[in-house]
C-alpha cells in the first residue's frame, strides 16, 4: 500500500515514512518514531519567531509537536501520541510549518519584499 492510500488514523511504518519525506519534506527526517527538524536561526529573537510561529500552527491543528529550544535552534518533532506513530496528521502539520517557517517573500512576485540581506535583520538561515 502506497503512503497516498492511508487513512487519516493509519499509522506509517518506516519505509512509508522515509518514502514520504523523501517526497515531500526532504528537510525533514525519522528519528526513534518521530519525523525531525531542525531549524537555524540567527540567535534568540529567531528562536523565539520560530517557536511562536510552530505553537501557533499547531495550535491551530490541535496536534502539538516536541520541540527543543536553544540559542540558534529550533528542534520540532511529531507524531500522533493517540495513534502511537506517524499519521497524515503529523506530515500536513510538518509541510504547514515548513512552508511559514521557510517563506521567502522576495522569492516571489510580491509587493512583500523580505527580509534585507543585512546580518542586523537576519532572524532564520534558509536552505
Amino acid at each position: 500500500m502506497s503512503w497516498k492510500q492511508k487513512t487519516d488514523q493509519d499509522v506509517f511504518n518506516p519505509s512509508e515514512i522515509e518514502q514520504r519525506l523523501q517526497e515531500t519534506l526532504p528537510h525533514w527526517s525519522l528519528e526513534k518514531g518521530w519525523i525531525r527538524r531542525k531549524y537555524k536561526t540567527s540567535g534568540w529573537k529567531g528562536t523565539l519567531m520560530v517557536v511562536n510561529t510552530i505553537g501557533h500552527l499547531a495550535e491551530a491543528a490541535f496536534h502539538h509537536p516536541d520541540l527543543a529550544v536553544s540559542y540558534a535552534f529550533v528542534v520540532v518533532k511529531l507524531k500522533n501520541h493517540e495513534a502511537k506513530g506517524i499519521t497524515h496528521k503529523d506530515f500536513e502539520l510538518a509541510e504547514k510549518i515548513e512552508a511559514v517557517i521557510m517563506w521567502q517573500p522576495a522569492q516571489e512576485q510580491s509587493a512583500l519584499t523580505g527580509t534585507p540581506d543585512d546580518p542586523r535583520f537576519k532572524y532564520i538561515k534558509y536552505d
